[in-house]
């Protein structure tokens, strides 16, 4: 179970959320996208939410501001929040623009809104599960591409509800978060991308 416990959470991590909306995206849309549009939504996501956050990761570590990727206490997440939510903003503005694919604008805006509340929460030396965060704003995301398109997903959102009742199980199973961590991490994912539907539904 262990084993099974750290794998769902390294192959659902957080850092895969923003770069796995992206290519659900042009999985699933109807609409034509060059190979061209693709790569250069993709590529540039891929780099700025996985590459620079490992890399910015090891520097803080080097600095002592980090001890492990798990980021188990309020003080470590406060610095990698701020990043992220740092890169979801140069991402809204200079990757993909509102006019340039409103679905992916407005799941990133989601990203970024969920991401403020997770910091805003630090506040009050509250630990959100930001497994749970992200895997279930892309659940959202994902039903809410499913209404847009007309489009039957009932597989992949029957995968991805899942994978966020593994995701929960794992933390608790790990003694990464307590329920209440789980359940308010569940509910910010869920909202972030349900305030933000109404956009472009």
């Amino acid at each position: 179970m262990k084993v099974f416990s750290n794998f769902i959470s390294y192959l659902i991590h957080p850092l895969f959320i923003p770069i796995g909306g992206t290519v659900a995206y042009f999985l699933i849309t109807p609409k034509y996208t060059s190979l061209e549009i693709q790569s250069a939504s993709m590529l540039p996501i891929f780099i700025l939410t996985v590459i620079i956050p490992i890399v910015t990761f090891m520097i803080l570590k080097n600095l002592g501001l980090v001890h492990s990727i798990h980021l188990e206490t309020v003080k470590e997440r406060k610095y990698p929040l701020y990043i992220h939510a740092s890169i979801l903003l140069l991402i809204l503005y200079k990757v993909i623009p509102n006019n340039y694919v409103s679905e992916l604008y407005f799941y990133f805006t989601g990203l970024l809104g969920a991401t403020i509340a997770c910091i805003f929460l630090l506040l009050f030396n509250f630990k959100t599960s930001l497994h749970t965060v992200g895997v279930s704003g892309l659940l959202m995301y994902l039903i809410n591409l499913s209404i847009h398109f007309e489009i039957n997903l009932i597989l992949a959102i029957s995968l991805f509800v899942f994978l966020t009742g593994s995701i929960i199980t794992a933390r608790l199973y790990l003694k990464a978060h307590v329920g209440t961590e789980l359940l308010v991490g569940l509910f910010i994912g869920f909202l972030s991308q349900l305030l933000t539907v109404r956009f472009w539904l």
